[in-house]
């Protein structure tokens, strides 16, 4: 295998067979790397049988990857599934079997990462030390834990942990049915890597031990065995697969919009302080006498009165503009009832986000009513978020705003927005190079992205 990319499966401790297969290649004479991970699922007979069907599948009808990477994967998801249905079809011996899987395309070139899931499989993204898991598990538990009402640990110890809702042989036509194939989109910098496994592994090593070892120094190949070997000391109760793929050109740091500061020239140290002690020693002097300093010369004299003239005149002018302000505060001042709307909506959308203590926020457009207009930028300031709306929810530039919808701050380590639209933002993907994924986002009016669909 490649440096940059590696795969391993092993039977784990208490299985007497291994239903995972994996895929971990470079397309020839592009550059492309397929990682995948598929899983016969457990207790289906045939699972094993399964699994073999969908990677060869996936290996012939992405030899030659082009055009809308996302809907390719797709395409090849569902015919895999449809040949494993035929197959069930034509041997009732293995009528029950299935699997689940994730598939990845990196395009080492471009930088660019997209993804395909099916079932409890995952996808980690590593990125500066912080691992953040992309994937959604398609089962009961998957969601509790996902939304935060089990602990990891409490997923992972769970009766119900490997009953999943989807997976490749359950039903036929998944092509046509809207998201049952979990699909996305990401930048993948310098320095990434990404993980997928079976929940062989997840099951059996929690998320900070994952990053214990993937952070390390050391080879792909070497991080890939020590996963394995701590699952199987961990348990290993289920067989575990794992594949890496690594961004190997040299990381850099990413871009984040910050405000301009223009500093001010520093000052001779020595004459600040002289010049301190000169204004204390004449307020000294000052105090000690009813009328002006005899020593000071007509000019100087002049100045002062000068001095105290002006301040005279600011006081004067200030006690006018408060008394006005004052006299106009019960005046009524119509504002559109729609861009009051807008704007609390704006509001209401930071206000959300600074008061989040998890890392999940869901947006229902009954509470969000769309379009929220956007006047300054969304800051998003913690670790790493997935920003997810439900129904339709449109963020739209205010007329007379030409930034970015959000503001991701520099700790931020990965962002994913799933199922919302821009519209009349300018140049939007900016977003994309400071690391936001994008997952089944819309784009209308924009000066790069109209009217395109981004999966």
């Amino acid at each position: 295998m490649g440096s940059n990319y590696f795969g391993i499966t092993d039977t784990g401790k208490l299985r007497s067979n291994n239903e995972d297969t994996f895929i971990a290649e470079k397309i020839t004479d592009t550059d492309f790397v397929i990682a995948c991970v598929i899983d016969g699922v457990g207790g289906y007979k045939g699972g094993e049988v399964a699994a073999a069907i969908a990677r060869k599948a996936i290996l012939k009808l992405l030899d030659s990857p082009g055009g809308d990477l996302s809907l390719l994967m797709q395409a090849t998801i569902a015919e895999a599934n449809d040949q494993i249905i035929a197959a069930k079809l034509q041997n009732k011996e293995y009528e029950d079997m299935a699997c689940v899987l994730t598939l990845a395309l990196v395009d080492l070139n471009k930088n660019q990462l997209y993804y395909a899931h099916v079932g409890d499989t995952r996808l980690y993204l590593l990125r500066d030390h912080s691992l953040i898991k992309i994937s959604k598990d398609q089962s009961f538990v998957g969601f509790m834990e996902d939304s935060g009402r089990l602990t990891e640990e409490q997923a992972m110890s769970h009766p119900k942990r490997n009953e999943i809702n989807k997976a490749l042989g359950f039903t036929g036509n998944i092509g046509v049915q809207e998201d049952y194939i979990e699909t996305g989109h990401s930048p993948f910098l310098p320095g990434d890597t990404i993980l997928l496994c079976s929940d062989g592994l997840s099951d059996m090593v929690n998320k900070q031990g994952i990053t214990n070892i993937l952070v390390k120094e050391g080879t792909l190949e070497q991080k890939g065995n020590e996963l394995v070997n701590t699952a199987n000391l961990n348990g290993g109760k289920d067989n575990i697969t794992v594949v890496l793929v690594k961004n190997n050109k040299e990381s850099y740091a990413h871009e984040a919009t910050r405000p301009i500061t223009r500093l001010k020239k520093k000052k001779n140290l020595h004459a600040v302080q002289e010049a301190t002690l000169d204004r204390v020693e004449n307020e000294q002097h000052l105090a000690t006498t009813d009328q002006l300093p005899a020593k000071l010369n007509p000019t100087k004299r002049m100045n002062v009165w000068l001095m105290v003239f002006g301040l005279i005149v600011l006081v004067a002018i200030a006690y006018f503009i408060l008394r006005k302000n004052t006299d106009n505060t019960d005046q009524f001042i119509p504002v559109d009832n729609a861009q009051q709307v807008e704007q609390t909506a704006e509001f209401k959308l930071q206000d959300t986000l600074n008061k989040l203590k998890g890392n999940i926020l869901i947006l229902n457009d009954s509470v969000f009513k769309s379009p929220i207009v956007i006047s300054k930028p969304i800051s998003i300031t913690r670790d790493s978020l997935y920003l997810k709306a439900e129904g339709t929810i449109v963020l739209k530039s205010d007329s007379g705003y030409n930034g970015q919808p959000f503001f991701i701050a520099a700790a931020n380590k990965s962002t994913l927005l799933e199922n919302f639209t821009f519209e009349n933002f300018k140049n939007i993907t900016a977003l994309q190079k400071k690391g936001v994924l994008l997952k089944d986002v819309k784009f209308i009016k924009t000066d790069s992205l109209t009217n395109r669909s981004t999966p």
